[in-house]
């Protein structure tokens, strides 16, 4: 009861006690009677007096009245909105799950495992910042479940071997329940639950249980610009077909009417997601990037989960963005981790996740790990390295003739290229054997682009100067910002930028490349190094080893690989080829070029 209803109660009452007290009548003798008829009489005014006393103090009790109002309002659920609230509490090995009495719901999450940039409890969900929200549609109209009050009971289970910690809340009124119980095996980040409607079902108006979800993500990483570029709403359609906001827009909403399996607010390395046991029938889903500096993005998301029989069952996540956790959770889950574009994610998928894990169980430090990852895959690749190197040895070695074509042709490059092209059929050299080993290398290069910043091993693991490899090594701060740059120095992104600088130097004295293309390979580093230097320094490391590692193996084969005997065999490629046809594609590449030439003087 409020203040303005106490209030009136309190001056109705004085106004009642006044008048009684100055203005009510007095009354008359009785006439005479008998004795038995005066005291049934007496007694009968007694009661009635005392029935409409007990009327008038249940009318003016406080608690009536809100009993009358809830039960308007709420109808049979008006029991429910009894209670008293309090925490609940269970974990397990990996984090630990406060519900509150009140809606028997979800009010904080925590990861034992983690903390957050500036060490302070890793919350994925907390009442603060989050609301959590289950509606159902009744007689009595829209209710939600977090006006009613639950009583809890703990126990424990054992699910397929692994002790469980269950929780049973419910909501009674008269012959009504509401049940909501939730299950947190050891070992995981899955938390399992069910909500069923006993004796209920003549109240409930419709068949969905609507879920609104709003969530003020809190910040967990010290670059806020990069979390909220990896920060993002996905879900996976019944169909098999994952979707996501876009990843960059400061606000963005999309409306799903087809079933969902599950709905995600996923982080840079964290994910908070609920996976249906059948389906979600639609939903609705919202984010914005806000201007302060407390929160990464805002998410809000609307699920219709149908009722089966009065009864619906979930899954939620509460965990690290590991590939291979997410990958056991339910199909696609595995999608709230970012693999790269199509032609690079198999990498990851299938390479470098395994082989990072094959790795973590022999090693601690991470940085010794990505060394061993270059030279793992250096080692794979070194046959293509090997056949690029002979056939820029190839080219350099006939560089003489080609000076000549250049030197007879000044003014026709078309005629140029075209004798080019015989004198590269003739020698049995090919201009793209020294490139496209190098081609099926760039999957494995592009691959560690998106491998590295998306990597939660990697996160709060130091190795020598750098205190996170899962962001960049900032060795000082200037006091501006340089465009495109940033406003720090990454030691790593330097090295890796000399090293690379160095190793154009050196494979420029293995290539017959002259002119402007020659000097290009220089541009290259100076442009990655304003590219990566706000990168994780776990990239730029990797980078900077394999510029080493590559430059070792090129320095290697120079030793075996003698420019005398490719020369040699490139002659006697050309007496063997002296009167062999032209083939099939270097006909229609010449008829190519000359049309070429063709249309270019018309």
């Amino acid at each position: 009861m409020d203040r303005n209803q106490a209030t009136g109660l309190i001056l109705f009452a004085a106004v009642l006690l006044i008048y009684s007290l100055f203005f009510a009548s007095v009354p008359e003798p009785l006439p005479e009677e008998s004795t038995e008829a005066a005291q049934t009489a007496i007694a009968k005014e007694g009661q009635d007096d005392q029935a409409q006393e007990d009327v008038i103090v249940e009318f003016d009790e406080p608690d009536s009245l809100q009993d009358i109002a809830a039960q308007r309002k709420f109808g049979v659920f008006a029991a429910m909105t009894k209670g008293q609230e309090e925490d609940v509490i269970i974990e397990n090995d990996k984090m630990i799950v406060t519900f509150s009495t009140k809606g028997a719901e979800i009010k904080q999450v925590e990861l034992k495992e983690f903390k957050t940039w500036d060490q302070r409890p890793l919350l994925l969900l907390d009442e603060s910042s989050s609301d959590l929200d289950f509606i159902i549609q009744t007689d009595k109209g829209e209710l939600s479940l977090n006006q009613f009050y639950f009583n809890p009971t703990a126990s424990t289970i054992d699910m397929e071997g692994v002790n469980a910690q269950v929780i049973t809340f419910i909501a009674q009124s008269g012959n009504g329940q509401i049940v909501r119980t939730y299950t947190l095996p050891e070992g995981g980040y899955i938390l399992g639950k069910s909500l069923e409607f006993a004796g209920l079902n003549g109240n409930l108006s419709n068949s969905n249980v609507q879920i609104v979800w709003e969530d003020r993500l809190l910040r967990q990483e010290q670059d806020l610009e990069e979390s909220r570029r990896k920060t993002n709403i996905n879900w996976y359609k019944l169909s098999g077909k994952h979707n996501d906001l876009s990843l960059t827009s400061d606000s963005d909403d999309d409306q799903i009417g087809e079933p969902l399996k599950w709905m995600s607010f996923s982080q840079r390395f964290f994910t908070a997601g609920i996976i249906a046991e059948s389906q979600f029938n639609s939903g609705n889903f919202e984010q914005v990037t806000p201007k302060d500096t407390l929160t990464v993005k805002n998410m809000r998301a609307e699920l219709q989960l149908p009722l089966e029989n009065g009864r619906v069952g979930l899954n939620y996540y509460f965990g690290p963005n590991n590939y291979n956790v997410l990958k056991k959770v339910t199909p696609g889950f595995e999608e709230n981790v970012y693999m790269g574009y199509v032609f690079v994610s198999w990498v990851n998928k299938y390479i470098i996740v395994n082989l990072f894990q094959f790795l973590e169980r022999y090693f601690t430090n991470y940085g010794v790990i990505i060394i061993l990852i270059v030279v793992i895959i250096k080692l794979f690749l070194f046959p293509l390295t090997y056949k690029s190197y002979v056939g820029m040895a190839k080219m350099r070695v006939i560089k003489p003739e080609i000076d000549e074509l250049k030197a007879k042709y000044p003014d026709d490059p078309t005629k140029m290229q075209q004798e080019q092209m015989k004198l590269f059929g003739k020698l049995g050299v090919s201009p793209i054997s020294g490139c496209l080993p190098m081609v099926f290398q760039m999957p494995f290069l592009f691959a560690m682009f998106f491998f590295f910043p998306n990597s939660i091993e990697l996160r709060q693991e130091s190795f020598l100067w750098a205190h996170d490899l899962s962001t960049y090594d900032a060795i000082f701060y200037l006091p501006f910002n340089i465009p495109f740059y940033g406003s720090h120095v990454s030691l790593f992104t330097l090295l890796m930028t000399v090293s690379q600088i160095a190793y154009t130097h050196f494979n420029n004295q293995l290539t017959a490349q002259t002119g402007p293309m020659k000097n290009i390979g220089y541009i290259m580093p100076v442009i990655f190094m304003f590219v990566l230097n706000s990168f994780p320094a776990a990239l730029s490391f990797y980078y900077f080893v394999s510029n080493m590692v590559t430059f070792g193996q090129q320095a290697l084969i120079k030793l075996f690989v003698d420019d005398s005997k490719i020369r040699q065999k490139v002659e006697e490629s050309k007496l063997k080829n002296a009167n062999k046809k032209k083939s099939k594609f270097q006909q229609k590449l010449e008829d190519a070029m000359r049309a070429a030439e063709a249309n270019k003087k018309k």
